[in-house]
């Protein structure tokens, strides 16, 4: 059985892409290539390898994202953006709700959808190994820092 295609007919236009060469190509980031000015959340180490910042991309930030043992991000949001997420490696806890009493726990092979405007904690789970990330945002990486929550604040975070 043929499947139906027809909801993906050409529209659009798709011009503003344009190589200097007048074609309208895929655009590819060698590794080493990434852009590492991205937006910081105290200390994550953010790569984008899709961005505004050097590729013609203008709604989707698609970057990997590096967090040493122990690292617990500062208390932030990404604005309108929706993130979606995918654990490449190691173990992830996200905090968030009233007074950031709740979390979400995951580990290498999970994927976690964070909506806009959600204030949240991004930690590592280990105290030894580094966690990796891959993420996606639209429109961009936007990082928008608030008043921190001592790590105490935090059910289960210092004897995990």
């Amino acid at each position: 059985m043929e499947p139906d295609l027809s909801r993906y007919r050409l529209e659009g236009d798709n011009s503003m892409y344009r190589l200097p060469s007048g074609l309208v190509a895929p655009v590819v980031t060698r590794g080493g290539g990434e852009d590492a000015n991205a937006a910081d959340s105290g200390g994550a180490v953010r790569i984008s390898g899709v961005s505004i910042q050097h590729t013609p991309a203008t709604r989707l930030w698609f970057g990997k994202v590096s967090n040493e043992p122990g690292y617990r991000s500062v208390t932030h949001h990404h604005g309108e953006a929706e993130t979606g997420g995918y654990v490449l490696s190691g173990r992830a806890r996200i905090y968030f709700g009233e007074k950031f009493e709740d979390y979400v726990d995951m580990e290498e092979g999970d994927w976690v959808f964070v909506p806009p405007f959600m204030p949240h904690i991004e930690c590592n789970l280990s105290r030894v190994k580094p966690l990796t990330w891959m993420t996606a945002r639209t429109p961009e990486n936007i990082v928008v820092n608030l008043s921190d929550v001592a790590d105490a604040d935090l059910r289960d975070w210092l004897d995990r």
